[in-house]
């Protein structure tokens, strides 16, 4: 059964932690360069493997004592925080156009280059900590892929005007509030347990 709060406060936490990440603007120069939809089920198909692989290994986590799983998780949610409040902006990275325009090829680098560049990030670190604390990997992985995918949408059709709209620092800051309050939450729940 899903957990319809799992799966938005999971979504809430990735989308916004997705958001300021280099792979939102990747996905806003394949969309500038080619058709949205041919990207978009690349960069989807690519998202869906990560947050397969992170339920997967968050699954393995549960295996362990609560305490020891709430602690491991409010560490990694703080070291989260951390690193979304000390890392720089980074540039648009420049991507090469493929030398023709079909599905698959567009696709196909959308998937690629999501694929490497997403690899052991923060959000795929983030979403295997949420599926050990939830222990809920339907509604953990839901939550994640639809804020990957939303994050990828918006990328590819509208982040010029969003960039615009609402600073970047502020979604990066809120981001990591919520990650403080998911750290500290599970380091209590470790200590009080």
């Amino acid at each position: 059964m899903i957990s319809i709060t799992v799966t938005a406060l999971v979504f809430g936490v990735i989308f916004l932690a997705e958001l300021p990440d280099k792979t939102a603007l990747a996905g806003l120069v394949l969309g500038a360069r080619y058709r949205a939809s041919y990207v978009f089920v690349g960069v989807a198909a690519a998202f869906l493997v990560h947050v397969v692989l992170a339920v997967a290994a968050g699954s393995v986590l549960t295996l362990l004592p609560q305490q020891i799983v709430h602690a491991i998780t409010g560490v990694l949610f703080l070291g989260g925080a951390a690193v979304l409040l000390l890392k720089k902006d980074e540039g648009e990275e420049e991507i090469k156009k493929p030398a023709n325009q079909s599905f698959w090829r567009v696709a196909g680098t959308g998937f690629m280059l999501i694929l490497v560049a997403e690899f052991g990030d923060l959000t795929q670190i983030m979403t295997a900590n949420l599926a050990a604390r939830y222990d809920d990997p339907i509604s953990v992985g839901l939550g994640a892929v639809l804020g990957l995918w939303a994050v990828a949408g918006l990328g590819i059709v509208g982040g010029k005007a969003l960039m615009k709209r609402v600073p970047l620092r502020l979604i990066t800051q809120i981001a990591a509030l919520l990650m403080i309050g998911l750290g500290v939450w599970s380091l209590y729940e470790a200590i009080a347990g």
